[in-house]
């Protein structure tokens, strides 16, 4: 009796003793599973921290580069004065000054000109008619074009609308491409009113595949100016990076700048008129391609500067960006986008 319930004692120690390991293994994997979640939690905070310094960073950048700017244009006539009276001390004083003086001649140049390129106003082919002055984070002038296609009516009674003119200007105003264009389709509406296309124009025209690929290549890498540009990048049947393209129908700045309401999407005649005191679209030999590209350039350039820092910042707080209401561009088809003398004699 004794020996069996020795035997007894002796396993139920052995059972707790089994109990107390299992219970001491599952408390330390719980504290290791612990102790990762709080790292993660810990590494999360800490990449969140600093994302968000590099974008302060990054902000503060770019006024740094402002204020060096405005400093060192202020600062030019002082600068010179005094390097002119260190000239007159001793030899080796004067070989400092002049070494210093020509060094920060470079500097103020090098910076002039990037203002002057930034701004873009310096061009005679296409002045600000507003006079006002681009700021220093405006895009490079070498990287932005002005777009305007004219269409075409195909098919039964014209209702599909295909490329027949199309016309490319560089920052400056300069024509880079303005060729009529083929349609694939035969023709049932010149549309000559507004298109100003005739039949003589496209006799000897280019053929769209071959229009198509040329205007891609030159469109390739660069911001985009136009007016319901949506309808021109469809008759080309192309889809641009929404970030790199700039619809003076749908940005609330020039509608703003014009007195109109922020969900307005005025025409670019009436935008020209109102902001430009320029009159396009007039007359009944049809719209100029040319013409209206160079309008939605010089619109675009009013408000240059703020639009680039708007488009800027929406990049950097979404990291992608955001596709524009293609709705919004419908608007072309309403009578105020023609002269008005064309709508009387309809």
């Amino acid at each position: 009796m004794m020996a069996e319930s020795s035997n007894r004692r002796k396993a139920s120690s052995r059972g707790l003793l089994s109990n107390y390991r299992y219970l001491c293994k599952k408390a330390m994997v719980l504290c290791a599973m612990e102790n990762a979640r709080a790292r993660k939690r810990h590494q999360e905070k800490r990449i969140i921290a600093n994302m968000k310094m590099k974008r302060t960073d990054a902000h503060h950048e770019s006024l740094d580069t402002n204020v060096l700017i405005k400093r060192s244009k202020m600062s030019a006539p002082e600068q010179e004065n005094q390097s002119t009276l260190n000239s007159e001390s001793t030899d080796l004083s004067k070989h400092t000054s002049v070494s210093g003086t020509a060094n920060h001649h470079s500097v103020i140049a090098a910076l002039g000109d990037r203002w002057e390129m930034d701004s873009g106003f310096s061009s005679e082919a296409s002045p600000p008619a507003s006079g006002r002055s681009s700021p220093c984070f405006s895009s490079c002038p070498t990287t932005v074009v002005a777009l305007d296609c004219e269409m075409v009516g195909t098919g039964s009674g014209g209702r599909c609308s295909e490329l027949a003119r199309c016309s490319i200007l560089d920052y400056h105003g300069n024509v880079l491409y303005d060729k009529y264009v083929k349609p694939c389709q035969p023709v049932t509406d010149f549309r000559t009113r507004w298109s100003g296309i005739r039949r003589h124009h496209l006799l000897n025209a280019t053929p769209f595949i071959q229009a198509r690929e040329e205007i891609l290549s030159i469109l390739e890498g660069k911001v985009v100016v136009g007016h319901s540009i949506y309808n021109d990048f469809e008759a080309l049947d192309m889809v641009h990076p929404c970030h790199m393209v700039r619809d003076t129908s749908t940005t609330r700045l020039l509608s703003r700048l014009a007195g109109f309401p922020s969900k307005c999407c005025p025409s670019l005649r009436t935008l020209a008129n109102k902001l430009l005191n320029r009159s396009i679209q007039v007359g009944k030999r049809g719209h100029c391609s040319v013409e209206d590209a160079q309008a939605a350039l010089d619109l675009y350039k009013l408000v240059e500067g703020e639009w680039e820092q708007e488009v800027q910042n929406k990049l950097r707080d979404d990291d992608a960006p955001l596709e524009p209401s293609f709705s919004s561009s419908k608007h072309y088809m309403q009578d105020e986008y023609w002269p008005d003398d064309i709508i009387a004699d309809g």
